[in-house]
């Protein structure tokens, strides 16, 4: 198998990775750089738990190819909060029960976190459409809509 080297920014810093091209971007991730905070549930794209974001778009990392990051932006769940700081999303999640096991809360954060960026003040349509796939057997998605909007209108102000 043959090595690749790639250059790409990871929670704002620019990294040089020597790596085999095959490997998925959740493994490097937390194999590499031990962000653990990027889970692995079904590993096929259906679950939504190792959401990130890639070139500003939610992807679901066990789908992308290390190969595909040359020159790419990365964001990880290590990256929202900052010098012990929630952003306003994640304090909106804790505020609303939106929180219940946690092994979704990374990857819904990122899908929200995602959508957030891209339209400041988006619908519930939006909001269900930009997380539909995360899946969450905990909360029933009301609490998780309610954080997304309440954040929204936070923004707003």
């Amino acid at each position: 198998m043959k090595y690749i080297t790639l250059t790409f920014s990871l929670n704002g810093n620019k990294i040089s990775l020597k790596t085999h091209g095959n490997r998925r971007l959740l493994d490097v991730l937390r194999d590499d750089f031990g962000l653990t905070g990027t889970k692995e549930g079904c590993g096929i794209g259906e679950c939504g738990v190792c959401t990130v974001i890639l070139d500003g778009k939610a992807v679901n990392a066990c789908l992308i190819l290390a190969g595909q990051l040359e020159g790419s932006e990365v964001v990880t769940i290590e990256y929202l909060a900052r010098d012990g700081k929630l952003t306003e999303l994640q304090q909106a999640f804790l505020e609303n029960g939106a929180v219940q096991c946690g092994f979704c809360t990374p990857g819904m954060l990122m899908s929200a976190t995602a959508l957030l960026n891209e339209v400041p003040f988006p619908s519930e349509i939006q909001i269900k459409e930009a997380i539909a796939g995360n899946l969450c057997r905990c909360t029933g998605y009301k609490q998780i809509i309610d954080a997304i909007q309440k954040t929204a209108i936070r923004l707003k102000k």
